[in-house]
Formats: C-alpha cells, sequence, structure tokens
C-alpha cells in the first residue's frame, strides 16, 4: 500500500537554483491533485525520524512507570517530562542477531533492521526502517530521506566486525549504509537548493518573490504560519553561518586562543551543542515544509569518542562515561535527551489543522544498549507523537515476558501506521501489541 499524497509543484516556492517547499497550509492545496486546487488541502502525512544516541544509558536512571500527565520519569527522561502524554515508554524489546556477535558493532549496525551481520570486517547488514519508509513514501517529497550525524564515521575494525556497523544506524541496502550528513550547510542545501554546493545567496532572498505572490492566495492564518515559517528559516541561515565563523573547538583546546587562519563558513561547527542544535532545527524544517517524510539523526556513535566540555565533562570520552553510573554520565544522557525534547517542542509548536506536527509524526529514540556494559537483551526505547491519531500515547508498556518482543514487530506496526503493509520485516511476522 503506497501514500495517497502526490508529490505536486504547488507544494513550493521557486527561485533561481532554488526550490523550498511550503509548510502545511489550510488553505492551500499542498498534498492534493493539482487539478483539483479549489478543493482545501488534504490531511497532513505521517512523518518518521529515527533518532539515536549510543552506550546506553545510566542503568538506575532509564525508566518510567504510570501513565498520561502522572507518567513518573527517571532522571535520564526527565527532560521529555512535558511531552508525557504524548511519548510511549517501551521496555523489553531486543534484537536476536545483536547478541550473536560482539559488542558495540553488532549492537548497532542491524538496530533498524533486525539483520544478521557479517563479520571479518566485511559489510553486510539489512535495509533499514527508514530507507524502507523512504523508498515506499519518499517518492512524495522532494528529498526522500534526510540522514544527519553529529560524529564521524569510524572506518576500522573491533573485535572482528567493522565499525562501520557503530557508526550508521541507516541503512539503503545490506551492503550500503546511506551516507550521513555531518555538515549542517549541506543539510540545509539539500532541502532548499536545486544543486547542493556552497553559495553565497540566500535561500529566502531566491525565493521571496514567490512567497509574496503566494501570500496574495492564503488566508489571514496562514499568512501568519508563512511569516513565522519563512523567519525561522532565516535563523537557521544566519545560526550556520555564525557556526563556522567562530571556529569553536570542542572537547580540547589548542595551543593558540584564536586560530591563525580563517576557517571556512560551511565547515562543521565544532561546538558539540551547537552542531547537535543546528541538526534538530534542520529536522524540524524538512518535516515542517514536507521537503521530507523521513529522516534519521545519529547524534554520536556507538563506541563514541565525543567529550563535553560545556557540561563541564572533559575528562573522559562518551565511550569512557558509560561504563560507570556517574553523575557526569547521567548529565551527558539528559544533554542527548534533551535534543529529542528539542525536536518534540519543536514539532509540537507546529499546527497542522487539528494537529500539531509532533501528532502527525513517529520520532523513534533508541540506542544500541540499555547501559553502558553492553546489555542489548533489553533495549532502551522512546517513541514519541502521534502517527497522525494512529497511536495512543501517554502509556508504559513492557515486553520483558512476552513471547514476542522484537524490535522488528515494533518496525511492522510503525511501517502500517506510515501505509505500508508488509508481512515481515526483518525476523518478525508479527506486530507488537498495543501499538
Amino acid at each position: 500500500m503506497t501514500n495517497s499524497h502526490h508529490f505536486s509543484r504547488r507544494t513550493f516556492l521557486r527561485g533561481l537554483g532554488v526550490t523550498m517547499a511550503l509548510p502545511w497550509m489550510e488553505s492551500l492545496p499542498v498534498w492534493g491533485d493539482v487539478t483539483k486546487a479549489a478543493q482545501p488541502g488534504s490531511q497532513a502525512p505521517v512523518r518518521l525520524a529515527c533518532l539515536f544516541s549510543g552506550n546506553g544509558f545510566h542503568s538506575r536512571e532509564w525508566w518510567a512507570r504510570g501513565q498520561g500527565a502522572g507518567m513518573e520519569l527517571g532522571r535520564v527522561l526527565q527532560p521529555l517530562a512535558d511531552y508525557r502524554e504524548k511519548m510511549l515508554f517501551i521496555s523489553g524489546l531486543y534484537n536476536e542477531e545483536a547478541l550473536k556477535g560482539n559488542i558495540h558493532s553488532s549492537q548497532t549496525g542491524n538496530l533498524l533492521s533486525g539483520a544478521p551481520l557479517a563479520s571479518g570486517g566485511d559489510i553486510r547488514s539489512g535495509t533499514s526502517i527508514d530507507q524502507l519508509v523512504a523508498q515506499r513514501y519518499g517518492q512524495s517529497t522532494k528529498v526522500p530521506s534526510l540522514v544527519l550525524g553529529c560524529e564521524k564515521s569510524n572506518p576500522s575494525v573491533h573485535k572482528n566486525y567493522s565499525m562501520i556497523y557503530s557508526s550508521h544506524i541507516s541503512w539503503s541496502s545490506p551492503t550500503s549504509p546511506t551516507p550521513l550528513e555531518l555538515y549542517p550547510s549541506l543539510a540545509f542545501d539539500r532541502l532548499f537548493k536545486d544543486d547542493v554546493e556552497r553559495g553565497d545567496r540566500s535561500v529566502l532572498d531566491a525565493v521571496m518573490a514567490d512567497a509574496s505572490d503566494v501570500r496574495r492566495h492564503i488566508s489571514q492564518s496562514d499568512r501568519r504560519k508563512l511569516d513565522e515559517y519563512l523567519n525561522s528559516v532565516r535563523e537557521v541561515e544566519q545560526r550556520i553561518e555564525q557556526a563556522g565563523q567562530r571556529g569553536e573547538l570542542q572537547g580540547w583546546r589548542p595551543t593558540l586562543e584564536q586560530p591563525d587562519m580563517a576557517r571556512p563558513a560551511d565547515g562543521i561547527p565544532q561546538d558539540i551543542s551547537e552542531h547537535m542544535r543546528l541538526m534538530c532545527d534542520i529536522l524540524v524544517l524538512g518535516f515542517q515544509t514536507d521537503t521530507t517524510r523521513v529522516c534519521s539523526l545519529k547524534l554520536n556513535n556507538d563506541h563514541s569518542s565525543l567529550r563535553f566540555p560545556h557540561l563541564g565533562v572533559d575528562y573522559m570520552i562518551h565511550h569512557l562515561l558509560s561504563h560507570s553510573d556517574t553523575e557526569d554520565w547521567l548529565k551527558v544522557n539528559q544533554f542527548f535527551l534533551k535534543q529529542v525534547a528539542y525536536i518534540a517542542g519543536r514539532l509540537d509548536a507546529i499546527q497542522e489543522g487539528e494537529r500539531t506536527l509532533l501528532d502527525n509524526s513517529m520520532l523513534l529514540f533508541c540506542s544500541s544498549m540499555l547501559t553502558g556494559n553492553h546489555e542489548a537483551n533489553r533495549l532502551p526505547v522512546v517513541l514519541l507523537g502521534g502517527a497522525g491519531g494512529r497511536i495512543e500515547s501517554g502509556r508504559v508498556l513492557d515486553y520483558s515476558d512476552r513471547s514476542n518482543r522484537k524490535m522488528c514487530s515494533l518496525y511492522l506496526s510503525m511501517l502500517d501506521k506510515c501505509g505500508i503493509e508488509l508481512d515481515r520485516f526483518g525476523d518478525s511476522t508479527e506486530r507488537l501489541a498495543e501499538i
């Protein structure tokens, strides 16, 4: 079953070398047939985001109990407190194949597919859920999927398994990890420019004439929505430019207080908090504009080498911090959850008809292991959003004692919400009860 919405030129503002999708508007047939211009826009589509952080969480502080507004959360999850009623906390799920190899690589490379992994430095996994959705669902948008990362891929081998597995959660095919976009400026360009390359002209400047024409044909409330959207695009443009100019350094300090050469404006922000926040904003823009409906965001690698000086935690890399349940490890965990909460908050502030963009989305947040001691027989899973009213949220679901507790069973249920009904995905032929 494929998505009923069709890619329409009416969806876009256009300028020289630029194509920028409009947000959902009640007075425009954004996803409707171009021959039916008099009809109102159809129901907003379901968006899927797969968010990942490696090495698990504090063993005593990843928990939830209760339901709705009264749901209690462990300290790791406190940043999500405002979204308890739009959240599923899911425990007890696992990938059987992740228990057959080694630690790290074989716990991550099949996280979104459940596929067996090749060892000996070879590369073979399985097509991940995000890319399956992109292949079936992404033809309706300019960008079938956006694959973002905040830490470079690691090409080495660890305990007989390629570390490529630890560096990629999105796989376009069993032998092809989907290329990560680490540069916020290029990710931004991919959403809005026809040719992804550095340019001096602002995206907004290129489409303002078209935007002015659109304003004359939409309602007053949609004009406010359009203005808010254009302002958010401008803000991200300016922040990308500023991040490139500052030359901030994350994790260590050089012998010079200031770099002795000009830093390229379109480089990777070295301040990890700014890098992550930019990627979060680009994800939101992609969904808000319907430029893409599928995004994966890898906040760090499994076996990560990130450091966190902005948290006052600069003495140890992420991977080594994960081995002990310290207060510093908790700070780092909460920092990652704050990124998830930020995305949820941005999406929840965007109205799409009777629902918010968060209500029309599924945000899957997970890690390669439950705790830093490589425990992968139970995985940490949070699902935010309502999938367009198809998910009953505000619940805690524990599958630890169920006969069916496969991650791929969750993925089959999620695929259903996107209108993609399969008999099998990965190692499962059965939907997850209660999803």
